[in-house]
């Protein structure tokens, strides 16, 4: 993605890997969109809590972290104790895989860099082989990305008017994005479009991270409150609704993504709108057999309860111009509590297609997949 900083522009990963220091740099999404700015994480632990926290957040973004860490865990081992070297590893990837339950692309990622530590008769050649598969993975998510872009492009007709949901963009994978891509590939195409960002509460990453990326690309978008979309609906004003995916079952079609995801699709079927997820292959769990084993994230109720926003002087309309003081303001009762489940499951029949690097593919056809993960 292209950021335009002050009257530069320069192209960034969300996620990379500092070698030299063995640091994993992120791009610190709870800034956005009031300042960009790069962090550098030091250890798995710091990397993990990365994750917890939501500096990097998004299916592929947090799975490259994910591959990225368990590297980072693995070369700091100092010794050629094998037995001792796995038992390191194994406690890296529980730690990483326990930061954020619902996706599983964090798993999906570390599983790969491990078959690919196999091949290693050594520690030292163990650890290389990590950091290999690591870089493998971000760049085989960047590559992804591209296809779906591609393949979900001819779904956007010149003065379509499109609805997304939380961030499904470049923020949420190591470039591009999921949901976007179809949007980014279609502007190149010279497709004229409207894009409706969906708030997202409670963390609103609709408003604060897709809304940005689609202002630093120049696509044409309005936020709207969650409650908006089915009003819009009524009056015909959604053609199109794309969204993203954690964790999409091979097994039955189900669609875990950022809660809403579900009240959009029952209004868009409601609506004869069709409804596209968009999936690279690392977000498929070929394992589980019903959506309601999904472990859904449960989140602080301070996040229902309030909003973190930036205190500025209103009149200051200049991109990128100097931040205000983040903060957190409490909006609710102050003596009331809050439920904030991350999540929630989509079924199969309220979905039209899923946008995958392979091709289109109706729900409870993606076991055609299998072979290609």
């Amino acid at each position: 993605m292209n950021v335009r900083i002050g009257t530069r522009t320069q192209h960034f990963r969300t996620v990379t890997f500092n070698a030299a220091t063995n640091r994993v740099v992120l791009v610190e999404q709870r800034l956005l969109p009031h300042e960009f700015k790069l962090v550098e994480t030091r250890a798995y632990r710091e990397t993990a809590r990365a994750i917890t926290d939501m500096v990097v957040r998004g299916a592929g973004a947090i799975g490259a972290t994910a591959a990225y860490g368990l590297a980072q865990g693995a070369r700091v081992f100092r010794g050629r104790d094998q037995k001792k070297f796995t038992a390191h590893v194994a406690q890296v990837f529980r730690t990483l895989k326990d930061a954020r339950p619902t996706a599983v692309d964090p798993v999906n990622a570390m599983n790969k860099v491990l078959a690919a530590m196999g091949a290693g008769e050594t520690v030292e050649e163990q650890q290389a082989l990590a950091l290999a598969a690591a870089e493998e993975f971000a760049n085989e998510d960047v590559q992804h990305c591209e296809a779906i872009g591609r393949h979900g492009a001819k779904l956007i007709r010149n003065g379509m008017r499109v609805l997304t949901h939380c961030n499904a963009g470049w923020l949420a994978f190591v470039d591009i994005g999921s949901a976007t891509a179809p949007m980014y590939a279609a502007q190149a195409q010279g497709k004229k479009f409207h894009v409706f960002c969906d708030e997202t509460r409670p963390r609103s990453q609709g408003a604060t991270l897709t809304a940005w990326e689609l202002a630093q690309q120049g696509i044409s978008h309005e936020v709207i409150a969650d409650n908006a979309a089915g009003f819009l609906m009524s009056r015909g004003e959604i053609d199109l609704v794309i969204v993203g995916s954690d964790r999409t079952l091979g097994r039955t079609g189900e669609v875990s993504n950022k809660i809403g995801t579900y009240t959009k699709a029952v209004l868009a079927h409601r609506h004869g709108i069709p409804f596209y997820v968009a999936i690279p292959l690392s977000t498929i769990d070929w394992n589980l057999r019903s959506g309601r084993d999904i472990p859904i994230e449960e989140r602080d109720a301070g996040e229902v309860l309030g909003a973190w926003g930036v205190i500025s002087n209103p009149k200051s309309r200049i991109l990128n111009s100097k931040p205000g003081k983040r903060a957190y303001v409490r909006v609710a009762n102050p003596t009331s509590c809050a439920r904030n489940p991350g999540f929630d499951v989509t079924p199969p029949e309220l979905i039209t297609g899923v946008i995958t690097p392979k091709g289109i593919f109706r729900p409870r056809d993606l076991q055609k997949l299998a072979s290609a993960e």
